[in-house]
């Protein structure tokens, strides 16, 4: 009740200070969802800084874990005690994880204060969502549900750019110092105007061993996802983790059925539109991330471009998903219906993924680019219908709860997705690139490339002038016979690379299908004017 009584209280604020709150939340938004991304093309600076190679990778993965773990932990936290408490300490966490992450000086510093920060965004993501549900009734959501939805789409494109200026200019530490102006401004609008609610009632219960083997549970999961990036599955460090992760899900599942106030109510998933909706975005989010992911490696190694550069490249992604995430956003505040928009953003979704799979080293800019564009039209609707229909399909007091389970399973999705399409680059181009190189060489040239392992092949695909790195590999003695057939060996990378590249968008086009199928089961409930009708006439 008290939650209810909140939400209703919150759409009665006055709009200016309405405005600001959603802006606010907005930028709080933007600065966690950039800080997975900003710090990819700022990494290789600091691994060299700080001579953490050997566990440069969870520099992500930390940041990944606190945030995945902790969002339904808050997203529930923030039903039993109200909004405004629970962001205020996230925003403070996340700021000071920024700071330390800045200030640095050896890599296992770095990669605690990543997970501090990423405690800290665990709670921006759902619970600003779940502020919005509030503040605004079924009729208004849709619009800022849109604007949530570019804002994601526009950190996670353009954080790498953001991140090799920043890097390239000032230096790797202000990628993180950047964050505190930005988030004092948050902070400060929330304690300001954000309205206070507290519980009343019977005192709340805090499900601790839920959120325990949650965090069990999470924990190995993503870690043998991670791990899929230089091993194989059936590495126990890989497949072992991921199944002793949903061995303990299983527990969790147990747990949580015999608790009064658990974590994620399973009772959500009895909720067709709640259950299609994580369904659609678990789905959608293994679709976006291989673009996401891949694309920017191509621009670099096929094209040369700059790690700044390649940030720029995929701004055709970005055009299409805002535009399609703010339009989505408008037509279902103004219409009430939003079934055939989310279809539609999937069958785009499946074509634009079945365009990108005809990318090749030789695919003109402007016609890739044109790929992009439909593939991010068809993925900006996806991040704002399925909040729009969890929030509408649940009780006020569990808008926060469901909110923040369709975030979890939406960056589970995106995990999955990328160990998929890492396993899947990984094995085309093993397979790809000793046929393209004895087409293009010598029988003994391309032999000596054939035989060089994986370790080697990943060699050969990295940044920077590859016909200079492939001599300067080869023995001394070889060099002079080597060089005139350099040119061809590139090329013959760059078509298996492209290849490669192309067949991790595949398996998204299945996810798109997935998304289709599920949505063409979804109810959808009377357009908001229609429940306002029932309401009064009650």
């Amino acid at each position: 009740m008290t939650s209810a009584v909140s939400a209703t209280a919150a759409a009665r604020v006055d709009p200016r200070t309405r405005t600001q709150i959603v802006a606010a939340v907005l930028l709080g938004l933007f600065l966690a969802a950039l800080d997975q991304t900003v710090v990819g093309t700022a990494l290789p600076r600091i691994v060299t800084d700080l001579h953490g190679n050997d566990i440069y990778t969870w520099a992500f993965t930390a940041y990944i874990l606190t945030a995945t773990i902790s969002g339904p932990i808050y997203g529930k936290l923030s039903d039993l005690f109200g909004r405004r408490p629970v962001l205020l300490f996230a925003v403070s966490v996340f700021l000071l994880g920024s700071l330390l992450s800045g200030l640095s000086q050896e890599m296992w510093q770095f990669v605690a204060f990543r997970a501090v920060q990423g405690l800290g965004a665990g709670a921006l993501f759902p619970v600003a969502l779940a502020v919005i549900g509030d503040m605004f009734d079924a009729s208004e959501r849709g619009k800022y549900q849109g604007l949530v939805g570019a804002v994601f789409g526009l950190s996670s494109v353009i954080g790498p750019a953001i991140g090799g200026v920043i890097t390239d200019t000032v230096g790797w530490h202000w990628v993180f110092f950047v964050n505190l102006p930005l988030g004092a401004i948050v902070f400060a609008v929330i304690w300001r105007a954000l309205p206070t609610f507290r519980p009343v009632g019977a005192r709340p219960k805090i499900d601790y061993l839920g959120a325990s083997v949650l965090a069990g549970a999470l924990v190995p999961f993503l870690v043998g996802l991670t791990n899929k990036q230089s091993g194989s599955w059936s590495d126990p460090a890989v497949g072992g983790l991921i199944v002793l992760g949903l061995a303990i899900g299983a527990i969790f599942v147990w747990v949580e059925s015999r608790t009064s106030e658990p974590i994620v109510p399973l009772g959500l998933f009895r909720n067709r539109s709640f259950t299609i909706s994580v369904i659609a975005m678990f789905a959608a989010s293994m679709a976006f991330f291989a673009p996401v992911a891949f694309l920017p490696r191509w621009f670099q190694v096929v094209e040369g471009s700059s790690a700044t550069q390649s940030g720029y490249q995929i701004l055709a992604l970005l055009g299409g998903l805002i535009v399609s995430a703010m339009a989505s956003g408008q037509i279902v505040a103004r219409t009430g219906r939003y079934k055939l928009l989310a279809l539609g953003a999937g069958i785009l979704l499946g074509t634009g993924l079945f365009l990108l799979t005809n990318l090749r080293a030789d695919t003109p800019l402007p016609v890739l680019w044109a790929w992009m564009f439909v593939t991010g039209l068809g993925v900006g609707p996806m991040f704002s219908i399925f909040t729009l229909v969890v929030q509408g399909a649940v009780a006020p007091q569990q808008i926060g709860t469901a909110t923040s389970s369709l975030t979890l399973f939406q960056q589970l999705g995106g995990s999955v997705g990328l160990a998929i399409a890492g396993t899947v680059f990984g094995s085309r181009l093993v397979e790809e690139l000793p046929k393209e190189l004895s087409s293009s060489v010598p029988p003994q040239v391309a032999a000596g490339f054939a035989g060089s392992g994986n370790a080697a092949i990943g060699q050969l695909t990295g940044v920077g002038d590859l016909g200079q790195a492939i001599l300067a590999a080869a023995p001394v003695a070889a060099r002079a016979q080597l060089e005139p057939f350099i040119p061809a060996i590139v090329g013959a990378i760059h078509r298996a690379f492209s290849i490669a590249t192309a067949s991790t968008f595949t398996f998204g086009i299945v996810a798109a299908a997935v998304v289709i199928l599920v949505v063409a089961f979804l109810r959808e409930a009377p357009a908001p004017a229609a429940i306002k009708d029932e309401t009064l006439a009650a």
